[in-house]
């Protein structure tokens, strides 16, 4: 695979929808949970523990195991129990595969498409299922989640006005050895291996429909 669809991929301009959702945190923030960055450092890393024991297991499964997309999708939707993260997550899986199956168009992922539109389509295992139809190696796929995972909660921070452009991004590259870290010791993780590690992150998230105001989908 060459070196270019990795970074295209992971690209802000590559029109996945992830940037209308802001990753639980500003319902954080307008509970008064946010209020330096401190606290925005916790809760990325709160945020990146989650979207590790609660995103890989299912990227995992469903990359490795293609053919069982529904059974990866039926468990990921029985696991998002928070109303907010699972609309989110199906918003995304929709995004996700209907814009890679306009850029790299096959027969694999018409067949995947198809077999998408009976299911929730939730983001964690249609991106398993997606990015092994398109050739993408497990192990850049899984820092590839990751990645995103604390972009979005960096890019959300910036446009909530918690932090400064600078700021954010030198927070994003003290990230990288703790991403090291997550994906050394959790790349193999399993379908039986899904948890959720932040019940308090998901309860604040599962307010979001109920703020005043809101810049964000989720």
């Amino acid at each position: 695979m060459s070196d270019w669809l990795t970074w295209q991929i992971v690209d802000s301009a590559f029109p996945t929808g992830a940037f209308a959702h802001s990753w639980g945190l500003e319902a954080a923030w307008q509970h008064g949970e946010i209020r330096d960055a401190g606290d925005l450092r916790q809760f990325l890393q709160t945020a990146l523990q989650q979207a590790t024991f609660g995103t890989l297991p299912l990227v995992n499964a469903a990359y490795r195991e293609p053919n069982r997309l529904e059974v990866f999708d039926a468990r990921a939707d029985a696991f998002l129990v928070n109303r907010v993260a699972n609309r989110a997550s199906r918003i995304q899986g929709r995004s996700l595969l209907g814009t890679a199956a306009r850029i790299w168009p096959s027969a694999a992922l018409a067949a995947l498409q198809t077999r998408a539109d009976v299911t929730c389509a939730h983001i964690a295992p249609i991106s398993g299922a997606t990015f092994q139809a398109i050739g993408v190696p497990l192990p850049i796929v899984q820092k590839a989640v990751l990645y995103g995972a604390a972009r979005g909660v960096l890019s959300a921070a910036v446009r909530l006005g918690i932090a400064g452009s600078f700021e954010a991004q030198r927070m994003q590259h003290e990230s990288g050895p703790w991403l090291d870290r997550i994906v050394d010791r959790c790349s193999a993780l399993s379908i039986a291996d899904l948890a959720q590690t932040a019940p308090l992150l998901d309860l604040m998230q599962a307010g979001h429909d109920r703020l005043y105001s809101r810049l964000f989908q989720s």
